[in-house]
């Protein structure tokens, strides 16, 4: 290749670095835990907690200890079983009998063939629940005890519609240590998460209203609303066939005006997504293409830019070995020195091992052979399975 067309491909790269580090900066100090007890005295609002559970054997029970462990009086927990197969409601069953009073279980009726799956399972819990407050989380997560305490609190002290918790990842292996952390790379260094929350100051008024959709984030593992903010948003009715319901959802609330902030959840929630290569593929196929609202061309353009910005400066750096040129030499250190920094930040935030900041470039190169897949998929229109349903 051309040293001159290298030049400018890794400038471009490097200034895009310099840029997203600038956001993840701010979103160091700007992106909060949901808060502790404050001053104020806040009502405890009847809270809620939503699971769908559909072959959860393995993760509902412990799931269940630390939700109906709360340290929170005002609460109902409701759990909509949807026709497992597994012996999640015989587990179900076992907690009822301890919990009677507190512990609802729900039989998932027939998804309609107009609903994905998990929309239609929030749906039905939607509809059972008495709150005032809607959790909804997903069945492979675990609350510390004073989670809706603090989830409450942050409804009253921020003024919020909805809100939605980044739990904290739980990694084992080393494809889950490689690929999962880059998910949240990707949030943290493009999107200022206070923005979500509140209009940008540079931003006039009128050229916010038309955009304010596009500043809207979730994670679907908890988000929470207030009941007249669900039903204003006429709830998972109105995402029914989104892949991606959780961001479609923040959409929704941003359109009408709504409130939204994200949280970490460093010491209030903590998931473990995934447990093996295979399964993680598998539950990232069903979505990754639905984050780029389904658009092939914003989606290659992506991929584009990732192997400009993250693969190109390793392959240079390399190549300097046979051709020495200074500033190519120069400006490949200088992006690989600002995205293992980046890196590094978000592994300690999140406390993961900081030894996986070097293997990158593998996880981006993951993501492009998934890419390729999806490409693929969309083309030939075939369809993604997860958990026995198509997707």
């Amino acid at each position: 290749m051309d040293i001159s067309i290298l030049f400018w491909l890794l400038s471009a790269s490097l200034l895009y670095l310099a840029g997203t580090s600038i956001i993840l900066i701010r979103n160091r100090f700007e992106l909060t835990e949901l808060p502790y007890d404050t001053a104020e005295n806040f009502n405890s609002k009847k809270i809620s907690v939503c699971i769908p559970a559909r072959n959860e054997e393995h993760n509902i029970g412990s799931l269940l200890e630390t939700v109906l462990d709360q340290k929170y009086d005002n609460f109902e927990v409701h759990v909509l079983d949807d026709q497992s197969t597994d012996r999640t409601p015989d587990i179900l069953q076992e907690f009822k009998s301890t919990h009677p009073q507190r512990l609802f279980i729900h039989n998932g009726k027939n998804k309609p063939d107009d609903w994905f799956g998990k929309p239609w399972a929030c749906q039905q819990l939607s509809e059972e629940a008495s709150g005032e407050l809607l959790l909804f989380i997903d069945a492979d997560t675990k609350l510390e005890s004073g989670a809706l305490s603090r989830i409450n609190n942050s409804f009253q002290y921020y003024g919020l519609d909805m809100l939605t918790v980044w739990p904290r990842q739980i990694l084992g292996t080393f494809w889950e240590n490689t690929v999962l952390p880059l998910i949240y790379f990707a949030l943290l260094t493009i999107l200022p998460s206070i923005y979500v929350y509140r209009k940008p100051r540079w931003m006039p008024a009128f050229i916010y209203y038309h955009l304010r959709k596009n500043f809207a984030a979730a994670n679907g593992q908890c988000v929470a609303f207030t009941k007249n903010a669900y039903r204003q948003i006429d709830g998972h009715r109105s995402v029914k066939q989104q892949v991606v319901e959780d961001v479609e959802l923040a959409k929704n609330i941003k359109r009408e005006g709504l409130t939204l902030r994200m949280f970490t959840g460093m010491n209030t929630i903590s998931c473990r997504m995934y447990r093996s290569e295979k399964e993680m593929f598998e539950g990232l196929r069903k979505n990754f293409l639905a984050g780029f609202s389904n658009s092939l061309p914003l989606f290659i353009t992506a991929a584009i830019l990732h192997i400009i910005v993250f693969i190109l400066p390793f392959f240079t750096l390399i190549w300097q070995i046979v051709q020495y040129n200074p500033p190519v030499f120069f400006l490949s250190i200088a992006s690989i020195a600002l995205i293992f920094i980046q890196r590094l930040v978000i592994s300690t935030w999140f406390n993961w091992n900081p030894l996986y900041v070097f293997t990158h470039p593998l996880g981006v190169i993951w993501f492009q052979r998934l890419g390729i897949i999806k490409i693929v998929d969309k083309i030939t229109g075939k369809t993604a399975l997860w958990k026995g349903r198509s997707v």
